[in-house]
Parts: structure tokens; C-alpha cells; sequence
């Protein structure tokens, strides 16, 4: 394997010091847990000192370390490379990391879809080229500079996933990620509390053009009510803007989605032309994130036809929509297979009401959605929970169990026929949830992430391996 920094290279992008003998590194690691034979360890300080693993990842292989200090018990020397500031120094490696790619580049945030876009994005590039792209939800101040830095030089197309939690989070990332072409998913409720209004997070959302390079393009979605503030920003900083959605003024028009079992077919119409494609999940919302994913490489001179065959092979990410057949044990109340869709990762009112959307399209003998509490919505928070009781796809499912003092607005507001079970943990909902399931049953599995739905949902995989095991 060649090396993806050698430490004279490190050293110079970070103005570090090196220390101990020079050395060659192929993989970049913040995490002894994870880390492989060769990783540069990068020493930051977060819920604990980096500093405090630096023996850990020399003893594991680790090639070198980027350190503000000699840690305790570390050789005096042993391979490192000696900065200021750890996260500043990391910030530097992904700027040099950005400026040695000839390829290109697309950045995306979003309030719903930024991820799923992302996987999206790199499946369908994966025919033309070289793709890199962001490990999971590496979105934030370390992720994104780290993305950078672990992108291989013959890299032809980087596609970096940018999120936020405060204002003024997104640009500097931006300018940092410097893209060729930016998207903006969507604008919804999502960090609400921290914005104020949608608009706030419209105008921080949007800020993410900022960082275009020149004769850069912009996506914006059509179809969010706050589109005119997504216009008005790419406008002032791209070369060309390419509005995407189901309106008929948008360049990249959403025409058709058909959904047939657990696939979703896709036609766009594009500069003129009519492309039809195929995603290998259900989901409406899906469709969308497919089309401004199909837009931006038309729009970067792909082959849509190649890219369509690659956008095929996308499967959605673990907690994020994955479907499942799990059988129930025997020592179950009611033996037999049901189906999981677990989107358990994260949530907020938009994207909860596309998966309750996707639950109650499929075809099922109940339609069963355990939801839990949609975090930093601010005051309209009880509010936004109750009002998921007037989703008109409630019609179509059978039961609905919720998780958490702010979901129990939900379960109130829910007609009685509706209303399941009520639990203030997802540790209570792992142990009652079982008992009530039956053969034939589809259960959503959607929450806000510290929320732990992903306990109900290991619970729900314990129930089928327990069979498989025997």
C-alpha cells in the first residue's frame, strides 16, 4: 500500500516538529479501538485526552502520533510529529489533504437526507472514478478536517458530508472542504432550539455555498418553504444554481416515484431529457435525495446511465432505514417472521413523517412504529411531538409505541385504537416491545440517537439469532 503522508509532508502542513525517526503512514486513526498497522494517531482532546492513548496506538502499530505533547510513559523516541494544538494541527493536515486532490469535489448538508445523500452520491460515482468520501457521520469540526486528511492524492472525487449543531458552524467547513458542487438536502426542524425559527437554519444551511470554488454549483431544494433564502445565497456564490424537486420550475424535476415492494423507481427529468433509475429501498423521501444525487453528476459532465447503474447498487446505512427479516423464537407468544426497519439513528418532525410515510406504503399484516423523543426542538417541541398524531399515514398504521416525556404528547394525542405501549426508556421498550409483536408484523424503529433506540433494535435482532443459533 502507498503511503498517505510521509512525516516530512505531515510536518510541513502542520508546521509540527518531527520527532524520533521519519515515517511513512496509510491510514489515519482518532480511535485506538479501530485503528490498523500503519495509522497516523491523532491525539485529540474530546471526552478524554487523545494524549492518554498514544502508547496504546504505538503498541498496536500506529506508525506515528500528532501530538501537542510527549505523553507519559511514551519512548522519547518514538515516531511523532509535535504541534501547538492537535485540533488545529488536523485542520491544517485536511487543508493540505484538499489542496494536493486534482479531482472533484461535492459537499452536502441537510436537515434530513445528508448522509443517505451521501452514500447515494458515493455509489453512483463509484463507476467513473475514484470516489472518498466521509466514514458514517464524520460532519463536524474533527470529521470533516479528517475526511480531508485520510484522502488519497489520486483521489478523483470526494464527496464530504458537512453538519451542525450551532450557528456559524457550517461555512468555515465549507471553505475548508472547498467543493465544486454543494447541496442542500433539505430545510427542516432539526436543531431547532439552537436557531430559533426555521429561517435561522435556512440561512445557516445555505451557508455551506460559501465555500464554492469559483465556477462552482449550487443545488437547492425547490420544494422547502424556504427555498428563496437557499436561492438567494447561491446565487450571490456560485456560477450556476440548479434548483431540484418536484416543482415544475426546478431544473432537476422529480416527475414520477413508484414504489414496487421494497424498491423505488425513479423518473427525473433533467436539461430536457428523461432519466429513469432504480433504488433498491422503498421510500418516497428517498427519491428526492436521488434526483439532486443524479443532478449534481449530470451537472459535473458524468454519464448519468453509469452513474444510474452504480446508484443501484445503493443499499441504505445501518440505522437509517435498513430493512430486516427476523424470525421469533419458538418460546415466543407468537412464533414466526416479522420485518424491522431500522431507522433508529436519528429524527426529527420531517424525518419522521417520511418514515411513518414508508411504513404505512408497505404491505404487511401490522403496521407497528416505536418512536422515540425528537431532541432540541426547543419550546414547540410537546407541540411538534403531539401534532405527528395528524400525519394522515397514522391512517394506515396499526400501532404505535413511543419512548420519552416528550413522546408522550404523541401518546396522548393518539386515537385510542392507535395508542401501544408508552415507556420513558428504550431499556423499558426493549424488554415489553417483544411480547407484543406478532407473525406478519412491520415495526419502524425511529428516534432521536441518545434517545438508545438501538437497544429496542438489537433486542428485536436478539429475538431472530436466538433461532438461528439453534
Amino acid at each position: 500500500m502507498s503511503a498517505l503522508w510521509t512525516s516530512a509532508e505531515i510536518a510541513a502542513a502542520t508546521l509540527g516538529r518531527t520527532h524520533g525517526p521519519d515515517f511513512e503512514v496509510t491510514g489515519i486513526s482518532i480511535d485506538t479501538r479501530s485503528l490498523m498497522a500503519g495509522d497516523f494517531f491523532v491525539a485529540l482532546s474530546a471526552a478524554r485526552d487523545g494524549h492518554d492513548f498514544v502508547a496504546d496506538a504505538l503498541a498496536k502499530g500506529a506508525a506515528g502520533a500528532l501530538v501537542s505533547r510527549i505523553p507519559d510513559g511514551v519512548a522519547q523516541d518514538a515516531p511523532m510529529i509535535l504541534v501547538e494544538d492537535v485540533q488545529t494541527a488536523l485542520e491544517d493536515l485536511g487543508r493540505a489533504g484538499r489542496a494536493r486532490m486534482t479531482g472533484q469535489v461535492v459537499a452536502i448538508t441537510g436537515s434530513v437526507g445528508k448522509t443517505t445523500s451521501k452514500e447515494m452520491m458515493r455509489a453512483a460515482l463509484a463507476p467513473l472514478g475514484r470516489v472518498h468520501a466521509s466514514v458514517a457521520s464524520y460532519n463536524n469540526h474533527w470529521g470533516v478536517p479528517l475526511t480531508l486528511a485520510r484522502m488519497p492524492r489520486e483521489t478523483d472525487f470526494a464527496v464530504i458530508e458537512i453538519g451542525m449543531n450551532a450557528p456559524g458552524e457550517i461555512a468555515p467547513l465549507a471553505r475548508m472542504v472547498r467543493p465544486h458542487l454543494a447541496i442542500v438536502t433539505t430545510v427542516a426542524a432539526a436543531h431547532l432550539e439552537a436557531f430559533g425559527s426555521l429561517e435561522g437554519i435556512a440561512h445557516e444551511k445555505a451557508s455551506i455555498y460559501e465555500g464554492l470554488e469559483t465556477g462552482g454549483i449550487a443545488l437547492v431544494n425547490a420544494d422547502v418553504e424556504t427555498s428563496a433564502i437557499l436561492q438567494d445565497k447561491a446565487t450571490a456564490c456560485a456560477a450556476r444554481v440548479l434548483r431540484f424537486g418536484e416543482a415544475e420550475t426546478a431544473a432537476a424535476c422529480l416527475a414520477s416515484v413508484e414504489i414496487i415492494e421494497d424498491r423505488t423507481i425513479v423518473s427525473m427529468v433533467f436539461d430536457g431529457d428523461t432519466h429513469l433509475f432504480k433504488l433498491n429501498t422503498a421510500g418516497r423521501h428517498l427519491a428526492l435525495n436521488a434526483v439532486a444525487v443524479m443532478a449534481s453528476v449530470a451537472a459535473l459532465g458524468g454519464d448519468v446511465a453509469l452513474a444510474a447503474l452504480g446508484l443501484s447498487d445503493w443499499q441504505a446505512v445501518t440505522g437509517r432505514g435498513t430493512r430486516e427479516r427476523l424470525t421469533l423464537s419458538n418460546r415466543h407468544a407468537h412464533a414466526g417472521e416479522i420485518e424491522m426497519i431500522d431507522d433508529a439513528y436519528n429524527a426529527n418532525p420531517a424525518s419522521i413523517a417520511a418514515a411513518l410515510d414508508v411504513l404505512a406504503s408497505a404491505e404487511a399484516r401490522r403496521r407497528v412504529a416505536v418512536l422515540g423523543d425528537m431532541l432540541e426542538l426547543g419550546a414547540q417541541g410537546p407541540s411538534m411531538h403531539a401534532e405527528l398524531a395528524d400525519l394522515a399515514s397514522i391512517a394506515k398504521i396499526e400501532r404505535i409505541h413511543t419512548v420519552g416525556g416528550l413522546m408522550e404528547h404523541l401518546h396522548e394525542a393518539l386515537p385510542s385504537d392507535k395508542r401501544g405501549l408508552h415507556c420513558e426508556t428504550a431499556d423499558e421498550m426493549a424488554r415489553a416491545l417483544p411480547k407484543t409483536l406478532e407473525e406478519g408484523d412491520i415495526v419502524l424503529l425511529k428516534g432521536s440517537n441518545s434517545v438508545k433506540l438501538a437497544r429496542v433494535v438489537d433486542a428485536l435482532r436478539n429475538l431472530g439469532q436466538s433461532v438461528q443459533e439453534r
